[in-house]
């Protein structure tokens, strides 16, 4: 364990950054563009691995179209298929959705669950997913969500050990009072889209990398 990994430094430092993210992003949402609780499942997952402007350039069509659970349940699966093709893993990901739209639209009557064991159950959605749903549409934030953003500032930062995903947003959250849970994954999405972006550069006076300077040094892919 090198200096900066203890337990005690790292909870200051990320008190640090999320002090920050709240002043910075106070009222953090996804730039997801839908409309309907089922809409937002969809874009979520449709997000995985890819950006949030190429998911709603897509939806902006394909949202014209499928509104309801009960819209995408009964949606063609070679069609749909066909429809979401622009972005990556859409062959799983056009089943995940299709097979998740059928089993809300039958055993929860079309309503979106409330819970992350209940979200986590449907095809396609982990932990990450389950809780950037519960956060976007019922304010509800019983995990912090780890996506590239969110893995690169942890690593960068020196906040976890872990490389999995679902570990990191463990190590997050003790280290993180709940109550501020809701601000660390939009808020690093933001500020990692448009102030501090993942390829190599020099970031010496950005606000975060001052709060801590080691970190102009440290560029841990974010896969």
């Amino acid at each position: 364990m090198n200096r900066y990994s203890t337990r005690s430094t790292r909870k200051e430092r990320a008190r640090k950054i999320v002090a920050y993210l709240k002043k910075t992003y106070p009222e953090p949402a996804s730039e997801l563009a839908y409309r309907t609780p089922f809409q937002c499942v969809a874009a979520v997952i449709l997000s995985a691995q890819c950006t949030d402007k190429a998911v709603n350039k897509l939806t902006e069509t394909l949202f014209k179209k499928y509104k309801t659970p009960f819209d995408f349940a009964r949606a063609k699966p070679a069609v749909f298929t066909r429809e979401i093709s622009s972005i990556p893993f859409f062959r799983t990901k056009a089943k995940a959705i299709i097979k998740a739209a059928k089993i809300i639209d039958k055993k929860y009557g079309g309503g979106i669950p409330q819970t992350a064991a209940e979200l986590t159950g449907l095809p396609g959605v982990g932990y990450k997913t389950a809780h950037v749903i519960l956060g976007e549409l019922y304010g509800i934030w019983e995990g912090i969500p780890t996506d590239t953003h969110v893995k690169r500032f942890a690593k960068r930062f020196d906040l976890t050990d872990a490389d999995d995903p679902t570990n990191i947003s463990k190590d997050l959250e003790a280290l993180i009072p709940k109550k501020d849970w809701k601000y660390v994954n939009n808020g690093l999405v933001l500020y990692g889209r448009y102030v501090c972006p993942a390829r190599p550069h020099e970031c010496a006076v950005h606000p975060l990398t001052r709060l801590w300077p080691p970190s102009a040094r440290r560029w841990p892919k974010a896969t």
